[in-house]
């Protein structure tokens, strides 16, 4: 090996002590936001004085809250399914289609992921506005899947790049029309890469905030909108039960994803 961990000697010390740093970094705001979720003061003092369940009843007891979380979900999962199969269709075509401009295409597929997403929000929330569709569900699932597709489609091209493409061929020489091979050949085979692009589509709508506040209506509101509107009006330790909440959800699902692509690999 070019580079042995074990003999890098007093280097060694010093890439441990900056990998417990940085992990330091990142996870003490997540254990202050919980910490402060449980604490019984009605502002967010740390430490706690004293420890209650005061904030999550008060949010589960909060119709509002509860809505908007219902909307982000129904949302979230229009938008993973059209997201996988737009990206299935565009991974296949990027990936096997030989025509020019080809790759120009990919790129405008790519653009919202290095696009700010502050001038995308403004640019559909005036095409909306004069279409009439501001603040509907409507303009909330276009809006994230313009977001969550390129995930999709890097994930279901990159399993499309290692997928043996004789099979199916083999699978129409037996009798099996294209679409039909397609279906039930291809489409197995990558299913590590569609259950990829799945989880990366729903975190992208579950968790957009800036798109959402453009999108959103006095009536329509999703969590992350209703999340930064509580922080304008009342610094509220529910806020800080909600966060842990979605915190929690979020590491739940990336577990079961780990888990999923452990299966597939066994």
């Amino acid at each position: 090996m070019l580079l042995d961990f074990r003999k890098l000697g007093a280097w060694r010390w010093f890439l441990i002590g900056l990998t417990v740093a940085v992990c330091l970094f990142l996870l003490v705001p997540i254990v202050f936001i919980a910490a402060l979720s449980f604490g019984s003061s009605r502002w967010l003092i740390f430490p706690p004085p004293s420890w209650t369940l005061r904030w999550y009843q008060e949010l589960f007891a909060d119709p509002r809250w509860l809505l908007s979380a219902l909307t982000s979900l129904k949302i979230a999962v229009i938008v993973t399914v059209l997201s996988v199969i737009v990206g299935f269709l565009a991974a296949l075509g990027l990936n096997r289609g030989e025509f020019r401009g080809r790759e120009a295409l990919r790129a405008l597929f790519l653009t919202p992921m290095i696009l700010p997403v502050v001038v995308l929000a403004v640019a559909l929330y005036a095409l909306f506005l004069r279409m009439g569709l501001a603040g509907t569900t409507f303009a909330f699932v276009v809006a994230h899947l313009l977001i969550a597709l390129p995930f999709s489609i890097i994930s279901i091209g990159n399993a499309l790049e290692g997928f043996d493409r004789s099979i199916e061929d083999a699978a129409i020489l037996c009798g099996a029309s294209p679409w039909e091979a397609r279906l039930r050949v291809t489409v197995p085979a990558i299913g590590h890469g569609l259950f990829a692009a799945a989880v990366f589509s729903f975190l992208a709508s579950w968790d957009e905030v800036v798109l959402a506040i453009f999108m959103a209506s006095p009536t329509l509101q999703t969590l992350p909108v209703k999340i930064w509107t509580t922080l304008r009006q009342d610094l509220t330790p529910v806020i800080a039960a909600v966060s842990t909440l979605l915190i929690l959800f979020t590491v739940v699902l990336m577990i079961f994803a780990a888990l999923f692509r452990k299966g597939e690999k066994a």
